[in-house]
């Protein structure tokens, strides 16, 4: 049975909404480096989004993914071709009324599984997340990998900072969409050890500045689609324990 909501017909989805978790997995469009594709952050969200489903439904709770969001500010990338930039104000409002539709429809949760670290982007989630409570708005989940207790669960380059379009995300989408990967430039590109969060704390405002001109930060080269596998099973794991964490006590 698709956990997929867009694969779904609206009477086959009348009986799945009331009491699911809806999954919203949520990327960018934005440079991801010679050797990943602009939309790397939305094929690890899919696998995330696909990864809680599986685990949720395990324990009881029944899940369903939605259609992506492949566009959210990434300002940090706006130097290079490809990417797609929103204000902050425009994804907070989206996701608000992404709930708002679904918690008429009987969603008992909406959980976002997130990929993109871009500060801004982060903080319009937070934001909607956090909205004051109204009648048919369902509780609004969501997992920031870069707060504790959820990153501290990740890779050592997840946790150093170096992991944009490097062997974090690189090993994902070689286990998920290995076609995607531009295998001839990746093997090639020597490492890129600086810590791209620590450089943006310091006052950077784009890759450029933070010492990543060719937009990717970590060990493309060191991607393996074994980790791949591991790091999706383990950011599912994020989300569902995220939403259990929410909902526990609710009925």
């Amino acid at each position: 049975m698709t956990r997929d909501l867009a694969s779904l017909t609206w009477e086959e989805a009348r009986g799945r909404l009331t009491g699911a978790v809806a999954i919203l997995p949520v990327g960018a469009t934005e440079a991801h480096g010679p050797h990943l594709p602009l939309g790397t952050d939305v094929v690890i969200a899919e696998a995330m989004a696909r990864a809680a489903a599986d685990l949720l439904e395990t324990r009881g709770r029944p899940a369903i993914v939605l259609p992506s969001l492949a566009y959210s500010p990434a300002r940090y990338a706006a130097g290079f071709a490809g990417t797609i930039s929103l204000r902050p104000a425009t994804l907070t409002a989206l996701v608000l009324d992404v709930a708002r539709s679904l918690g008429a429809q009987g969603i008992q949760a909406l959980a976002i599984a997130n990929a993109h670290l871009d500060p801004d982007h982060l903080a319009a989630l937070r934001a909607a997340a956090e909205e004051q409570p109204e009648a048919g708005l369902p509780p609004i989940v969501f997992p920031d990998l870069t707060r504790r207790p959820w990153g501290s669960r990740l890779t050592e380059e997840f946790r150093s900072g170096a992991c944009h379009a490097g062997r974090f995300e690189g090993s994902v989408v070689l286990a998920e969409r290995p076609e995607l990967v531009r295998e001839a430039a990746r093997a090639g590109l020597p490492p890129n050890p600086v810590s791209l969060s620590e450089a943006i704390r310091a006052g950077a405002e784009t890759f450029e500045d933070a010492g990543g001109p060719r937009a990717y930060f970590g060990d493309p080269a060191a991607a393996t689609a074994e980790e791949g596998r591991q790091t999706v099973a383990i950011l599912g794991g994020i989300v569902a324990d995220a939403v259990d964490e929410a909902l526990e006590g609710l009925p």
